[in-house]
């Protein structure tokens, strides 16, 4: 069963139904920033026009949505039986680090379940709907499947395609400038728009960069400007593994450091002792060891990191380095969506939003379409996704 294509709804939506689908989603939105690598999700259970509980996923391990909703509903005196359960993602049907959630809204004697989309995991894709109906539960599916969706991208690319959903951010001047000719890129765009950046690294399970920007920049990638319960993973592409010893990323051990590098294992293992030597020491520092692309020796298959990357439960991968290994990860078709800052000034010469070309036609310029365009502060945000992009 496909999670884009859901099962056909066997029942109507009235605008209560839709009032506490809505709610449901807020709650899934709520938990966008904890619960890696798992779906985000929001539960309402409701009863005579009553919300009785509401929930939404905790962090791996922890409590689904619709256990969080049963508790609360407990706590406030109510048990469920003949409710109503909205769940922007459908119940589980497997045991994996907590019980099926299926089988809980059995046993607690619901009457009617409304998902919004049917879970794209190959463990579940509809057995937990199934399981509903088996049970006399009425089942109803596709109520706001698209805003469900756009919640939980990453999830479903990696469990349809394998590999997360790529979102490259790139800060520029209104003529596409990233940096001056002597290396100055700090701060071309305003507060407001680097406060909301960091809105993205914190839902994104990963957090990109290259060496070139390692050394340009000596970033931290972390989020500092919204509140977090959870760092992302700090992923440094460093093909012939030269990152500085010095870099503040090898300083932090907030989350894990993971390199990537194409250096057989005998050169490999000398180098990446120094790394661990120079770090701080309780940085879980992990070496990804990648062949080197086919049409480029020495560096690393940005196709086949993606796959490593999607194997590691990588949902979302946030991308923000320079031009060159910007135009690489273009050029080998791994970004799905752009996260474009515009400042309304001009910059004239400088670096680019990426190393693309020459092309000697316009038609082999890569082509998106405009997903939504909004202001935040003095600046404009865009984003453009791919067609390639949809699955």
């Amino acid at each position: 069963m496909n999670a884009s294509n859901p099962s056909p709804s066997q029942g109507s939506f009235d605008a209560q139904d839709q009032r506490h689908m809505r709610r449901a989603l807020d709650l899934a939105r709520g938990a966008m920033y904890r619960t890696s690598p798992n779906p985000r999700v929001g539960c309402v259970l409701v009863r005579d026009g009553q919300v009785l509980g509401e929930g939404a996923t905790q962090a791996a391990g922890q409590d689904h949505a619709e256990v969080q909703a049963v508790k609360q509903a407990w706590e406030r005196g109510h048990d469920v039986q003949r409710a109503t359960a909205y769940v922007t993602l459908e119940p589980c049907s497997h045991h994996g680090r907590t019980p099926p959630c299926a089988d809980l809204l059995v046993t607690q004697g619901v009457a009617r379940v409304v998902a919004a989309m049917v879970d794209p995991n190959p463990q579940v894709a509809g057995q937990g709907l199934q399981r509903l109906r088996d049970a006399g539960i009425a089942v109803d599916v596709g109520l706001f499947a698209d805003e469900a969706r756009e919640i939980n991208l990453g999830f479903v690319s990696r469990m349809v395609r394998g590999t997360p959903w790529v979102r490259l951010k790139v800060a520029a001047s209104l003529d596409g400038v990233t940096a001056l000719p002597n290396g100055v890129s700090q701060w071309i765009t305003g507060e407001a728009a680097r406060a909301d950046g960091h809105h993205w690294r914190a839902r994104a399970c990963a957090v990109l960069t290259g060496l070139g920007t390692v050394r340009a920049d000596d970033p931290q990638l972390n989020v500092r400007a919204v509140q977090t319960p959870r760092q992302p993973i700090r992923i440094v592409i460093d093909s012939r593994l030269e990152c500085p010893p010095t870099a503040r990323l090898l300083q932090s051990a907030e989350s894990p450091l993971w390199i990537v590098h194409a250096v057989p294992p005998e050169l490999a293992a000398p180098r990446l002792d120094a790394l661990r030597h120079a770090a701080t020491p309780k940085l879980d520092l992990q070496a990804i060891a990648l062949p080197a692309d086919p049409d480029k020796p020495g560096k690393n298959d940005l196709r086949a990191l993606m796959q490593v990357l999607g194997q590691r439960g990588i949902n979302e991968l946030h991308c923000e380095a320079g031009e060159k290994l910007n135009g690489s990860m273009l050029r080998a078709g791994v970004v799905d969506e752009l996260l474009l800052y515009l400042a309304p000034q001009l910059l004239g010469e400088g670096a680019g939003l990426a190393a693309l070309g020459p092309y000697l036609s316009l038609s082999e310029g890569l082509r998106l379409r405009w997903h939504a365009v909004d202001p935040v502060g003095d600046d404009l945000r865009i984003l453009a996704r791919f067609p390639s992009a949809s699955f």
